[in-house]
Parts: structure tokens; sequence; C-alpha cells
């Protein structure tokens, strides 16, 4: 099977499956986003406000990973409806979220190595971080250390993007085959010999992403900060989040599905294009 099937199969389940897709979307990926820049822009900062900002911000991702997996369900079997796929993603949220820490811990396990640097090399963070946000000089590092963090953190990008095509199954896995940490086996298996065309897919989506989404959020915000005025930046900002978040559900949405109908075609046979 080729890759250019996988994406007609995709564009097959969208058009038929559209209405029940946006359904899961709206309230697991457009609306903890919605509401969290609605505390943040519109309502006044307090030490209240904050808390239930991060509460908002926890709820949010818990939210995201049920979404991807309803929408994975509703994507893989034709059969399955929204409820279902409801019932599915609830049963395996926790194994997936377990999955989803194991891979951050060693992500950042594997980030120790330039943080030991940076502190055995007396790095201010403090100065580093003032010089990020107001213009100011930037804290200089040993030569050996600067050269050391510039080729580990290239490194590290380049495993990034590997480790990133070869877990694109990680999620279906979870759901489909009832697998805890052997899912990541399982996804690095199924997508042997298609690194360098899902490294393509994915460079693509990114690329794709941002500039959807920066368009959506630019040109709304600027439409409305015409229209109410200098005094409303915040309204209009709110509005323009509204609008980015609408474009990365949608995006966010189509991967999903294209990644069900990918490893639906790799349990089939191997994909040779």
């Amino acid at each position: 099977m080729k890759i250019g099937t996988v994406w007609d199969r995709t564009t097959e389940v969208l058009s038929g499956r559209s209405g029940q897709i946006a359904a899961v979307a709206l309230p697991t990926l457009v609306l903890p986003p919605v509401v969290n820049n609605a505390l943040v822009l519109l309502v006044p900062p307090q030490p209240a406000v904050q808390v239930v900002a991060g509460i908002v911000a926890v709820a949010s991702a818990l939210l995201a990973i049920l979404g991807s997996l309803a929408i994975l369900a509703l994507a893989t079997q034709p059969s399955t409806g929204r409820t279902d796929a409801y019932r599915q993603a609830w049963a395996r949220l926790l194994p997936a979220l377990g999955v989803s820490l194991v891979v951050g811990l060693i992500a950042l396990v594997l980030m120790a190595p330039v943080f030991i640097a940076l502190i055995a090399s007396h790095f201010d963070f403090a100065a580093a971080s003032a010089a990020a946000s107001a213009p100011a000089r930037m804290p200089q590092l040993p030569r050996a250390t600067a050269m050391f963090v510039v080729l580990y953190s290239l490194a590290l990008i380049l495993l990034a993007i590997w480790a990133s095509a070869r877990l694109m199954l990680l999620t279906a896995v979870v759901l489909n085959e009832r697998l805890g940490l052997g899912a990541i086996r399982r996804s690095i298996a199924l997508t042997r010999g298609l690194t360098w065309k899902l490294i393509g897919v994915l460079l693509l989506f990114a690329i794709v992403f941002a500039i959807a989404t920066f368009a959506a959020q630019a040109v709304v915000g600027l439409v409305f900060r015409l229209i109410l005025g200098g005094d409303q930046i915040p309204t209009a900002m709110f509005l323009a989040g509204i609008a980015g978040a609408l474009a990365s559900a949608a995006l966010m949405a189509l991967a999903y599905v294209f990644t069900a109908q990918l490893y639906v075609a790799t349990r089939e046979k191997p994909i040779t294009e």
C-alpha cells in the first residue's frame, strides 16, 4: 500500500464522518484552550484565577489525549459511533497517559546532560531569562561547554525527529491493541521501513500547522482590532485565539484520522511507497 492510498482513505473518512469527528474535537480540542485564553486575557490577574488557569491547563492536556483517542476510534473502525468512541477513549485514557509520561520522562533524562553541563559551568539562568525577555547580554559559556551543548542539542533534535516518526502510531496501538509500554516497541515495528516517508509527512504537517494557525490568529486579530478599536486589544486577542484554536483542532483531527488509516494500513500489509 502507498502513502498516497492512506491519504485517500483519510479523505474518505473525513467526508463520511466529519460531523462525528467535529462533535468530538469541539469539546476536547477547541473548548479547553478557549477557556484558558478567556482566563488569561479577560479576567483580572488574581491568585485564585491563576490556580483555576493551572487546573484548566491540566484538564486541557487530559481532554486532548481523550479527544485524540476518541477520534482515532472513530477513524479506525467504520462501525464505531461517537458514544462507543468515547467509551473506548475513557477505557484507554490512563494507559495512554502513562505511556506519554514515560516517553516524556525519557526525553527529560536525555536532556539532563545539557542542564548538568550548564550547572557545572556556573551558567546564570536568571540572567539568561532576563536577556531573553529584554535587551541584555546573554551570559557567556566556556568554549568547550558551548560546543558540547550545541552538538548534543543537535543530536537530540535529530533523535526527536526520528522518534516522532517511529512513534507516530503509539496512541493508535495503545487504543486498538490494549498495550501499555509494549506499545512503544509495537509502534516502532509497524513503522519499520517508513522512517523517511513519515519524517517528510511530519515536517510538512508542522509547516502547514504553523502557517495555518498563525494566519488564522493574525487575520482575525487584525480584523477585530480594527472593529473594536485600540482599547479592546484583550478582546481582539481572545477572538483571535478562538480562530487559532479552531484551525489547530481541525488540523489535529486531520492528523489523527491520517494516523488511524496509517495504522490500519500497516496492520494489513507493508507500505511500499
